[in-house]
């Protein structure tokens, strides 16, 4: 592992930001199984899939995140929105939900 100061050619900037890439995926896999969890957990008390107020608490966080790290809310905001409607999507599919 290098810090990008450490880096002098692109074979070797291209080498860690493929690690930071599978990090991220291992990362999201690990996100998926808790949002699989949810749905099993939230069929066991009879929750709906999309519960807006944690939306807007998970897309605030992760504003708040992408701040602290010096990045751009706004383009995390957007992502975050993506993933989680992909993942009220699956939950809904895993719930026995129709589209509203």
């Amino acid at each position: 592992m290098k810090t990008p100061a450490e880096c002098r050619t692109m074979p070797e900037i291209r080498q860690e930001i493929d690690r930071i890439d599978e990090a991220l995926m291992r990362l999201f896999s690990e996100r998926w199984g808790y949002i699989g969890r949810a749905a099993e957990i939230k069929r066991e008390i009879g929750l709906k899939a999309d519960i807006p107020a944690r939306v807007d608490e998970v897309r605030r966080n992760a504003r708040a995140n992408a701040e602290r790290h010096g990045l751009d809310p706004d383009f995390y905001d957007m992502i975050w929105e993506k993933l989680i409607r992909h993942a009220i999507a699956h939950e809904r599919a895993a719930l026995g939900e129709r589209d509203e």
